[in-house]
């Protein structure tokens, strides 16, 4: 077994990989970027080396820096993680050039499935079933365009070096073929370096089924049965669970097989995974190999009781897989939630920033619990947009589907995060939606369920209102003897009422809320609207306010940033800004004319010119953040007066990128 291991990646798998290693005895070496000098991997490894600046292009993705800083440090092989160089063919053979270990598959499998079309046509070979498409050399754009037409709309263009999600874009006519050939070309060459593109035919409905596969250097390979990764934004998984809802053993035996035969023909050795489309009537296609480690792999090892980042480093090593096909069984359900810092309400746009408060549900690190957190953050840590914005990967076991997705409802409402934006609320609503408890699964789940996934506002409940007030009015010193001196609002003669404006933080086109306070012997009395109630009693216990409002008892988490109350409530997190009357005296309506950036980025593309009259839609420009492409529409008919920015140029989050005089000014 190994002494030494560099773990060329960062964020949550980096931590997973040391924690196994330290378990194992085998010392680590982590590797970081000028951004993630104080992250929570470098903490967790026995020793850490620099290896460029944030941008990953410059850092971990720099194969000569994370080879010379293996060898600086003794280590004997390289754990890739996933995402950056864990399917890159260059870095396995650089490392078995520098006479390191790569703990992956070798160089000849990765480019083997590496390309989505070399895949296709190998299983081509092997009679798998492929989904109708082009998956061919030619790459010009006309020609692309005539097998896009002969196939049929509407049709998938996919990056062949891709995966994540990155350099995917859905055509449903032909007229839109051309600008969404452009833009998947641009964010596969920025993403994998590499900007060709295959077409396929898009099925309506299907299911997104992976086969989770490993393979020896002795000649064994075995399925540790199958993933439904079905639920999905952008393309990228948001929800993953193991097993598949109505997979019966045949088919289960037919597509673990069917994925084994697949890593056999390339010499697979180590973790890899065979993902296949799959129709409702349980028919599948192949559709590509990860030649890694999956995101998803816990909820894996939480049916099947392994280790898969141990099998990796043991069969590295050069031992026998631990178990094989015949002792590996499956027993109970597991769910896995990807916590984002992003905004669902805003097209999932990621988002940026400290995380001032994280707080997780109590959970085990791995296998040993029906509650699991995988995390590479820490309360305090910044969420920038270098990298994925994955806060934490929430993963729980029950004995079957109804128990597991009880524990997670539960999990979930534990779940406390302030900062950047996240997508907890959406990931509540999604695990209770009617489709997702009862196993309606495919790939357009979400944009399908649209209305009700994203419900309107509702008015904030007075509860929640109560809890904020409390948190702006509760005295936390010793209790004031002088009554002169008190802020409970007393009065000799009289009641004295307190008005308090509120802001749903959330809705930026809503009006204030006011709730009234007025002050009685026998407590406050509350009234918003034509709700009201007695507030009779106010305390904090610990980090948490109990109120008594009709006799009913009221409890929830309130933290307090400047006047934003993030009021954690029943399982739902509320946002209220506070309108202070003196603070926010003489503020005027922000000036129009102005459009800002959602997020920090870089533009690279501008589509209009100084002078230029757009309709309402139109695309002005194009930025690049977190490696995905976000394009800024024309908010109405109006003319470009003035580009802020040119290509290249990297922004802040909310600078103004560009001047727009709207045709109705």
């Amino acid at each position: 077994m190994f002494k030494k291991i560099l773990i060329a990646n960062r964020g949550e798998i980096a931590c997973r990989v040391a924690a196994t290693a330290r378990r194992m005895g085998i010392q680590t070496v982590a590797v970081y970027s000028h951004a993630d000098i104080h992250a929570k991997h470098v903490a967790l490894c026995d020793e850490a080396i620099a290896i460029g600046p944030a941008e990953a292009r410059q850092s971990y993705l720099k194969i000569d820096h994370i080879i010379a800083a293996a060898k600086a440090k003794g280590a004997e092989a390289i754990h890739p993680g996933y995402g950056f160089l864990s399917e890159n063919e260059a870095f396995a053979a650089a490392c078995e050039a520098a006479g390191l270990v790569f703990i992956g598959p070798p160089a000849s499998a990765i480019r083997a499935m590496g390309s989505k079309s070399a895949a296709k046509a190998l299983m081509e070979t092997a009679a798998v079933p492929l989904v109708p498409g082009y998956h061919g050399e030619q790459q010009e754009s006309d020609f692309l365009q005539q097998q896009a037409d002969g196939i049929g709309y509407p049709v998938l263009l996919k990056a062949s070096a891709g995966g994540g999600g990155k350099g995917m874009r859905i055509v449903e006519r032909s007229e839109d073929f051309a600008a969404a050939l452009a833009s998947c070309k641009r964010e596969a060459i920025n993403s994998f370096g590499d900007d060709k593109v295959l077409v396929e035919k898009y099925l309506l409905k299907p299911r997104h089924i992976e086969i989770q596969v490993f393979a020896d250097t002795q000649g064994h390979c075995v399925y540790l049965f199958e993933r439904d990764c079905s639920v999905q934004r952008r393309h990228q998984k948001v929800l993953e669970e193991a097993p598949a809802p109505g997979m019966t053993a045949e088919r289960r035996r037919a597509m673990g097989e069917a994925a084994v035969a697949a890593a056999l023909a390339v010499g697979y050795v180590g973790a890899g995974t065979v993902e296949f489309i799959v129709h409702q009537d349980g028919s599948f296609y192949f559709m590509e190999m990860n030649t890694r480690l999956q995101v998803e792999h816990p909820v894996t090892e939480m049916i099947t009781g392994t280790d898969l980042v141990e099998w990796q480093l043991r069969v590295a090593a050069g031992e026998r897989l631990p178990l094989l096909q015949d002792e590996l069984t499956l027993e109970g359900h597991a769910i896995e939630a990807r916590i984002y810092a992003e905004n669902p309400e805003k097209g999932f746009l990621p988002s940026t920033g400290d995380l001032l408060h994280l707080r997780l549900p109590e959970a085990v690190q791995f296998m040993n619990g029906d509650v699991r957190i995988d995390a590479g953050v820490r309360e305090g840590d910044a969420i920038s947009p270098f990298y994925d914005p994955m806060i934490a990967k929430l993963i729980v076991r029950g004995k079957d589907r109804s128990q597991a997705l009880a524990r997670m409802r539960q999990a979930l409402a534990a779940v406390e995060i302030v900062g950047p934006s996240t997508n907890v609320g959406f990931l509540s609503r999604l695990i209770q939606s009617a489709p997702f408890a009862q196993a309606d699964l495919d790939t357009g789940l979400i944009e399908r369920h649209h209305t009700a996934l994203f419900p309107p506002a509702q008015a904030l409940p007075l509860a929640v209102l109560a809890l904020a007030a409390g948190k702006l009015i509760l005295n936390p010193a010793t209790r004031i003897q002088d009554p002169w001196s008190a802020t409970s609002g007393w009065r000799m003669n009289g009641h004295y009422t307190r008005m308090l404006n509120f802001h749903d933080a959330t809705q930026d086109e809503s009006d204030d809320t006011q709730l009234s306070l007025t002050y009685q012997s026998n407590g406050a009395l509350l009234r918003c609207g034509h709700a009201e109630a007695l507030l009779t009693q106010l305390r904090a216990v610990g980090d948490r306010l109990h109120l008594l409002m009709d006799e009913t008892q009221v409890e929830g988490h309130v933290l307090r940033v400047a006047d934003t109350f993030h009021v954690f409530y029943q399982g739902s997190h509320w946002q209220l800004n506070w309108r202070d009357p003196i603070a926010h005296a003489g503020e005027t309506e922000a000036e129009g004319g102005r459009l800002t950036a959602p997020m920090p980025g870089k533009i690279i593309a501008l589509l209009v010119a100084v002078g230029a009259s757009v309709e309402k839609g139109a695309p002005l420009l194009i930025m690049e953040a977190m490696k995905m492409e976000h394009t800024i529409h024309a908010p109405t008919e109006g003319t470009v007066a003035e580009l802020l920015y040119a290509v290249g140029d990297q922004v802040a989050e909310g600078a103004q990128l560009l001047s727009f005089a709207s045709a109705e000014a």
